[in-house]
């Protein structure tokens, strides 16, 4: 019986101590629980954004919203590229030179590697225009001083200075968005043109640096070595372009003949890259607008 009466008691006291809550707990969630102000700016938001955001992407075209997903992407991607080198350079884990044109290469030929990506509509080229675009802008804003961005300047320049960042690295970012309008990924012509800009200057300046020692007669500051590696390393780039945008179907290519004509078009670009006329015009002008001539000579018929 005592037994009996000690259990309603038992439970009793035990209810009691699961009801209470302990100081601290009860503090902190009082701490944490959203003030009036917060909660109805959330409701707002939640209330008025989230409804428009998801009416203006039903409304968008299904082109539209893969154009515009894939040039953040790019965008982001070009961004981090520069970044990733710049760290590389800061920790001394590349040289500085050598950076530069990693940069170089790379841009150029992994951003035709993403035209792709893009939707069939016509608006696609706009798209992918932003971002050589955007870069533009930011190339400008720092070499005009408007804003500092050291790690920036170091990793695409030679002599660390940001007015640099209006020639050479402008002109590149330029011929990007140019070579997007004029010509997008049906027409050869753009494609060999920013593979020989990309590639072969790029790698031209990597191996001459390294290899370089037997200069040209007629222009010291170029080497064999580097004009010959311009001449393979732009062959091969261009062939390798042409291959893949020719397998995705936006060109059409008979290899037979094209193998010659892209023969050409590499040699005519590593004499414009090894003549001294650097000091007059940038090799990021000189070499792909030679480059587009000739190839529009060779390669008009394949331009759709």
């Amino acid at each position: 019986m005592a037994a009996a009466t000690a259990c309603p008691r038992a439970a009793s006291s035990n209810s009691q101590l699961l009801s209470r809550s302990p100081p601290r707990a009860a503090a902190a969630a009082v701490a944490l629980a959203p003030s009036p102000r917060t909660s109805m700016r959330r409701r707002l938001l939640l209330g008025v954004g989230t409804p428009v955001v998801a009416a203006l992407a039903a409304a968008a075209p299904p082109a539209v919203l893969q154009d515009g997903a894939v040039t953040v992407l790019i965008t982001a991607g070009a961004y981090s590229l520069v970044r990733v080198f710049d760290e590389l350079t800061e920790r001394r884990l590349i040289e500085k030179s050598l950076s530069r044109k990693v940069v170089h290469v790379l841009s150029g030929v992994l951003f035709m590697s993403s035209w792709p990506l893009f939707s069939n509509s016509t608006e696609a080229r706009y798209f992918a225009a932003v971002v050589p675009f955007l870069n533009s802008i930011r190339l400008l804003t720092y070499g005009l001083r408007l804003y500092t961005d050291e790690a920036l300047v170091k990793s695409v320049t030679r002599e660390g200075k940001p007015e640099e960042l209006l020639k050479g690295p402008l002109y590149y970012v330029l011929v990007l968005l140019f070579s997007v309008l004029v010509f997008w990924r049906e027409s050869p012509i753009g494609i060999v043109s920013l593979s020989m800009m990309s590639g072969g200057d790029g790698f031209a300046d990597i191996v001459g640096r390294r290899y370089g020692s037997a200069k040209l007669p007629f222009n010291k500051k170029k080497s064999w070595a580097g004009s010959i590696s311009m001449f393979i390393s732009g062959f091969l780039l261009s062939a390798m372009m042409m291959f893949y945008f020719s397998s995705l179907g936006y060109i059409h290519v008979i290899w037979e003949e094209a193998l010659g004509k892209l023969a050409l078009v590499a040699l005519a670009a590593t004499v414009v890259e090894c003549i001294p006329v650097t000091e007059v015009v940038d090799d990021n002008i000189s070499v792909p607008l030679a480059t587009m001539l000739v190839a529009f000579l060779l390669f008009s018929s394949n331009a759709q």
